[in-house]
């Protein structure tokens, strides 16, 4: 009766959705790191014609505008790593813990993070979701006020 109560309210961890969000995660990822990189490029592109004709002050603002750009490609990067590192020890998540694995801590906390942060990517707070009713409101909690987990 328990199984079937947890899964009536939610609380069970589908490792098949959570393979499902991440892959189609992934694969919106590429595709926006392609967009912004290409942003990124023209915004330099941009810096060195402006610089060329003098003007500094616009400069800046697009040199800004790189800087944002390239923060989000990291960004980007970082939460892919995490995905991947998440799909290789899916075994760990396959537990029925209901205590978040030290060795994963770092990374559910930064995807957790990340999802409250990032709205280009729908799958992540499908992801949160998961990790939320897996391992509690508390962990997510944590994770969003940047506190030590």
């Amino acid at each position: 009766m328990g199984k079937k109560l947890d899964a009536l309210l939610g609380k069970n961890f589908k490792v098949s959705k959570f393979r499902k969000y991440v892959n189609l995660a992934i694969s919106r990822i590429a595709f926006l790191e392609k967009q912004h990189r290409v942003r990124c490029q023209q915004a330099r592109s941009d810096v060195v014609q402006l610089l060329n004709l003098g003007q500094k002050d616009r400069a800046l603002l697009r040199v800004e505008h790189v800087i944002r750009e390239q923060n989000m490609l990291d960004a980007y990067v970082m939460i892919e790593n995490y995905f991947n590192l998440l799909m290789e020890r899916i075994v760990i998540l396959q537990n029925n813990n209901k205590e978040c694995p030290d060795e994963l801590k770092e990374a559910i906390s930064s995807l957790i993070f990340a999802a409250a942060s990032c709205g280009e990517l729908p799958e992540l707070q499908k992801i949160r979701g998961l990790f939320t009713s897996r391992y509690g409101k508390e962990l997510e909690t944590r994770a969003i006020e940047l506190r030590n987990n």
